[in-house]
């Protein structure tokens, strides 16, 4: 297809998209010219809703207008401010309202998480991860094994592809279980893996750590917004994400767990319960609201998974996130998921036709991915820097990942097929070839 059919065949799937109004509610990016680039980063950082400058100018002025009393009086009071973003995780998660809570930061909360779910005993001492986890995963997961007076070579189990292999499958993740299952105490898998973009069926993974005797985890990172979840009907034992990739929170965006009620609702709401698996680190915003401002010595849980909070909500960090969980909602998941699939599945046929010059790391099946190429440009990390600086520079922005992959993530909310079609004119144009 020549590159004027190319353009013209994605300006007339955009015509007919039906989310294609989205767009205009979010602020996008320009080069110095003035002329919007082609963004292809939101697996980084998601582009800013526009309602969002509104709704933290009204925060602003609340403060300015109300102070302490903002707390109880505003006209979002502070109180209970992460009620505001909690049906809009729940529908995203596939969770219950009562099983999902805003918080803290993606790595404070898996800490949070690892503390009351990864309790070594006996030979089950171990958790197992992917080899190349993100750098955050795995520094938490070693200093909880250290933290335990454990050594993290011999007590963390990194699961890497076979050799020649980019990809680690579902079966080998079930084979790794079942040869160290007994040794396993907690399983910790990322929903959409951020290297590849390989995407992974959780609740199989829970099914095969919870048949072993594992606690099984999830870092939904590259996953809530992206990919459709269930994690209520998962099995998962908690989960994990950040706010500022796929949800367009906003750089620093709060983060949020899932905890299933089963967890919330076995423990004790007024006393720790030792070496249980799902006790709490209790902190002030835990604390039930009916009784939490009588600041009485005694912990008394909130319900849910409220009951993990540590300290109030940072007000300025969650706005930009009710603004984005307003068009996500008015959106829908299913229709965003089919969008997703078409965007992929067009930028995947215009990267294979500059084959042999690029190398797809990411699944070819569009259920084993989410909305994002991982490309390998052939010629060593040094070439394939320089492509990805050439793209830059060609208002083309994607993202590099050390040591030799350029990541693009066309984003149902605002990326269009017209976006796709030029990265595809674009990379085709620095390596000589036409896509």
């Amino acid at each position: 297809m020549s590159i004027a059919a190319t353009l013209n065949d994605a300006r007339e799937r955009d015509a007919a998209d039906p989310l294609r109004a989205f767009r205009a509610r979010f602020a996008l990016p320009r080069d110095e010219r003035g002329a919007e680039v082609v963004y292809l980063s939101g697996h980084s950082l998601g582009l800013a809703p526009l309602a969002a400058r509104e709704l933290l100018s009204q925060e602003l002025d609340e403060w300015s207008r109300l102070a302490v009393q903002g707390h109880e009086h505003g006209r979002r009071p502070w109180v209970p401010y992460h009620e505001n973003l909690t049906a809009g995780l729940a529908a995203l998660t596939g969770s219950r309202p009562g099983e999902v809570i805003a918080m803290n930061s993606l790595t404070v909360n898996l800490h949070l998480m690892l503390a009351s779910f990864y309790r070594p005993a006996g030979r089950r001492t171990k958790i197992l991860i992917e080899t190349g986890a993100f750098s955050s995963d795995r520094h938490a997961v070693s200093s909880q094994i250290a933290w335990h007076g454990l050594d993290p070579a011999t007590h963390l189990i990194e699961l890497a592809p076979q050799a020649g292999e980019d990809l680690v499958t579902e079966g080998a993740i079930e084979a790794s279980i079942a040869k160290h299952g007994d040794e396993i105490a907690l399983v910790l898998w990322p929903g959409v893996q951020f290297r590849t973009g390989q995407a992974f069926d959780l609740a199989r993974i829970a099914r095969a750590a919870h048949a072993a005797g594992c606690v099984m985890g999830f870092d939904l990172a590259h996953s809530i917004g992206n990919t459709p979840l269930a994690l209520h009907d998962s099995g998962a034992d908690f989960a994990v994400w950040c706010s500022y990739k796929y949800l367009n929170g906003g750089p620093g965006a709060i983060g949020g767990c899932f905890i299933p009620e089963r967890h919330a609702e076995s423990q004790s709401r007024t006393q720790h319960s030792g070496g249980v698996p799902g006790a709490r680190l209790a902190g002030w915003w835990g604390h039930e609201l009916q009784t939490r401002f009588l600041m009485e010595p005694q912990f008394r849980a909130a319900t849910g998974a409220s009951a993990w909070q540590i300290s109030n909500p940072p007000i300025l960090s969650a706005t930009p996130l009710i603004a984005s969980l307003e068009i996500f909602m008015d959106a829908g998941m299913t229709r965003l998921r089919a969008k997703s699939v078409a965007l992929t599945d067009f930028m995947d046929t215009l990267v294979r036709r500059l084959e042999p010059q690029v190398h797809i790391l990411t699944p070819a099946a569009s259920a084993a991915r989410g909305c994002q190429l991982s490309i390998r440009i052939a010629g060593g990390a040094r070439r394939g820097r320089a492509v990805f600086d050439a793209l830059l520079e060609r208002g083309v922005v994607c993202d590099w990942r050390t040591p030799d992959i350029i990541r693009a993530a066309p984003v149902p909310l605002y990326n269009r097929f017209e976006d796709v079609a030029q990265f595809g004119q674009t990379l085709g144009a620095i390596l000589g070839r036409s896509a």
